[in-house]
């Protein structure tokens, strides 16, 4: 039995390159259109959107950005940044590949245990990851507040507990991933409305909305990249007059931010 594997990059304990999304990259260059991207790799439209989201919201810089207008009417890019990843990436691949290959010259795993190895190495993933830098962090009796910057500019904060900032070894300047899940996201489009008085509520810009047979998932870009998704009925879209392009207040309950290092 031979040694194999596949090399994933993680930044801040998080899946952030993974060979599938190494040939989403790929292709997006050689297409400049993620649709055309993901019928080559192949995966569906809509977890290529997931994949670059994702990538681009752990990423300290944009990995892939849309250009609108011109001659061929705008299309996908890699940023430079983008670019200088996928050559990163081939020149560690090219030394993971000699390392497997002494690997099996010297091991022999026929009698290893290699299903509760790969258990062990199991990671969870969230569909909203934003990574940020601690700004402040302010202990209670019991919970703390931590205020995070994220690359967009703006801040959020998180109530965790004390032993949760001593076990993960929090301090001021940390770069750490913001985790929440996407039913946890309120939206509003009325400056009137008392949601807003949440601790975290942050502007954007509706970017994508993909509609089932109930609800509907709307991605929100705040600023430089930095998306979240957020989870709504069907009934919301039209009742608030949800549009691609159209301005919302992101709302999160500081109590329902996770985080990660």
């Amino acid at each position: 039995m031979a040694i194999s594997s596949n090399l994933t990059l993680e930044l801040l304990n998080q899946p952030f390159l993974l060979e599938k999304r190494i040939e989403l990259l790929k292709a997006i260059k050689q297409t400049g259109s993620i649709n055309k991207a993901a019928a080559i790799v192949p995966m569906s439209y809509k977890t290529a959107w997931e994949a670059v989201e994702a990538m681009n919201n752990l990423s300290i810089s944009p990995i892939v950005t849309k250009e609108t207008g011109g001659a061929g009417g705008g299309g996908t890019t890699l940023t430079k940044y983008g670019e200088n990843l996928l050559t990163t990436y081939s020149l560690l691949k090219e030394e993971q590949r000699k390392f497997i290959e002494n690997l099996n010259r010297i091991t022999d795993l026929n009698s290893g245990t290699l299903k509760t190895i790969k258990r062990l190495s199991m990671q969870i993933s969230a569909r909203n990851q934003i990574i940020g830098t601690i700004e402040k962090i302010s202990l209670g009796a019991v919970n703390a507040e931590i205020q995070m910057k994220l690359k967009s500019g703006k801040s959020i904060i998180s109530i965790i507990t004390n032993n949760s900032v001593e076990n993960l070894g929090l301090a001021i300047n940390d770069e750490v991933v913001a985790v929440v899940k996407s039913n946890n996201v309120l939206l509003s489009t009325t400056q009137n409305d008392s949601k807003i008085n949440e601790i975290n509520s942050l502007k954007g810009n509706i970017e994508e909305i993909n509609i089932d047979s109930v609800n509907a998932e709307v991605v929100v870009n705040i600023g430089n990249e930095d998306k979240i998704v957020a989870i709504v009925t069907i009934n919301s879209i039209e009742n608030m007059n949800l549009k691609i392009g159209a301005s919302v207040d992101v709302i999160i309950k500081a109590s329902d931010i996770m985080i990660g290092k």
